[in-house]
């Protein structure tokens, strides 16, 4: 029988949470287990039936109520950043059960750096040139590469991260181009961009880059007539949320070449599948799920749980409560 709470640490992948914060305190007063692997479904179950809190990277496991409701022992679900779309809150809070949430560190910030990092070595082939110099090749006819300047960058969400984006691009020399469905002209404006419907952007951009919240305003948002829209020269970059391009309509537009290039961060399962067909395509470029991995953002994750956790075990308020007072 157990004398100690159990607490279950879910989605670490990076097996750096125990490196970035001190757990001592946490570990001398409960059970800490620590999964590294994906968990989903009948494994998920097994690995925290038992426990009596829940900390989650992200939304990296989902819980939906069945979940929740074999979950008997559960008082504290706490998960890393603001929000969570794989999480049924309203079935945690009509269980008893607390949930709280973290600081989410500068990901807007490194978002924008890996969308940039995308745009340039897609653009730029440059995994393409690194592997013929490693076979000791030189330059040929593939060499001939497009430039930034004085192309046009659509930019589809413009909050946060799309903002940081635009400014790059500027930088750059671009002509900024904008659409989101509560977009105005004068919040377009003040960012440097000119707001444009959404057809005109696909068809007219040469980098088109998505930046929305994923809802249901914005689910599929890139189907099969939109991606036919677009330039047969052109990039689509997605480090948002997969939800706004339907994936099986991708790798067909692809497969023709309108757009000529997409570049991905985010995939509707993670781990990508290693029997995906996202792998086969030649004109892919992907990174798996980079945007918001970055040390200063997970110090933030593990300083928050700990923090969260350590309330929790003396009985206090905990920092974050969610959804907020």
């Amino acid at each position: 029988m157990h004398t100690k709470p159990i607490i279950t640490v879910l989605g670490d992948y990076e097996r750096c949470l125990q490196h970035y914060a001190d757990w001592s305190q946490i570990q001398a007063r409960a059970e800490l287990r620590f999964f590294y692997e994906p968990l989903v479904g009948e494994s998920l179950y097994h690995a925290v039936h038992d426990a009596n809190a829940i900390a989650l990277i992200r939304d990296r496991s989902p819980f939906d109520a069945s979940l929740i409701k074999r979950l008997p022992n559960l008082k504290l679900f706490v998960f890393t950043g603001v929000r969570n779309g794989l999480l049924d809150h309203a079935a945690l809070l009509n269980q008893g059960v607390t949930i709280a949430c973290t600081r989410g560190g500068p990901s807007k910030e490194t978002t924008a750096e890996l969308t940039w990092a995308l745009i340039l070595a897609a653009s730029k082939q440059m995994v393409n040139q690194s592997q013929m110099m490693t076979s000791g090749q030189w330059r040929n006819a593939q060499s001939v590469l497009p430039m930034l300047h004085g192309q046009r960058l659509g930019i589809i969400g413009l909050g946060g991260i799309g903002s940081l984006v635009a400014k790059v691009g500027a930088a750059f020399g671009m002509d900024l181009v904008c659409w989101s469905p509560n977009m105005t002209k004068e919040r377009a404006n003040a960012v440097g961009c000119e707001f444009l419907p959404l057809e005109t952007v696909l068809q007219t951009s040469k980098i088109v880059s998505l930046h929305l919240v994923a809802g249901e305003r914005t689910k599929g948002l890139m189907h099969q007539d939109r991606l036919a829209m677009m330039r047969n020269d052109s990039l689509l970059v997605n480090t948002s949320r997969s939800s706004l391009i339907v994936t099986e309509d991708l790798i067909a537009a692809l497969k023709r070449g309108r757009p000529g290039l997409a570049a991905l961060d985010v995939f509707d399962q993670e781990p990508l599948p290693k029997d995906s067909e996202l792998h086969r395509i030649p004109n892919l470029l992907m990174t798996p799920h980079l945007g918001f991995v970055a040390e200063p953002i997970f110090k933030t994750f593990a300083s928050g749980l700990v923090d969260t956790l350590d309330a929790w075990l003396h009985g206090k308020p905990v920092p974050m409560p969610f959804p907020s007072n």
